[in-house]
């Protein structure tokens, strides 16, 4: 995915053009990204977000990736998992560890040593308006759920 996050950028610009959401938190791997959406009081067409998301960002794509029999049989692209995981905030708690969680990420997969050296990442613009501090966590786990204090 990032190799083409400009596609996936439109994707998301287009489609909360059509049907607002704030993307509170969002980190982009190259093989799966994690979101924080908020939608509009009383929308909850979270579902129909992902499904226009996903199929924005594949049509802007090349074919020719690899895809099983039961994706050819389907006529699906072999971009994105068939299923998500959703789940809806409980809490300010809850809020936080899924942010804090969504940034930690990179980490945890290994792609980089510490949250501040992946570039596809909110954690940017949460350090930007001092929400996390330039090094937070470091490259230390037992750091994390550490998002709004300072």
């Amino acid at each position: 995915m990032v190799e083409h996050i400009a596609a996936l950028r439109n994707a998301f610009r287009s489609v909360r053009e059509r049907h607002p959401f704030e993307l509170d938190a969002v980190v982009i791997l190259p093989d799966h990204l994690h979101a924080l959406m908020t939608l509009p009081p009383c929308d909850t067409a979270y579902p129909m977000r992902w499904r226009l998301i996903k199929t924005e960002f594949s049509r802007a794509l090349p074919k020719g990736e690899s895809r099983s029999e039961s994706r050819v049989a389907k006529r699906e692209r072999g971009i994105w998992q068939r299923r998500y995981w959703e789940h809806t905030i409980r809490n300010e708690s809850d809020y936080r560890q899924h942010i804090d969680y969504i940034h930690w990420n990179p980490v945890k997969h290994g792609w980089v040593e510490r949250v501040r050296d992946w570039p596809h990442s909110s954690f940017h613009r949460f350090v930007a308006t001092g929400d996390y501090p330039a090094d937070w966590c470091g490259n230390n786990v037992s750091d994390v759920s550490t998002f709004g204090e300072r």
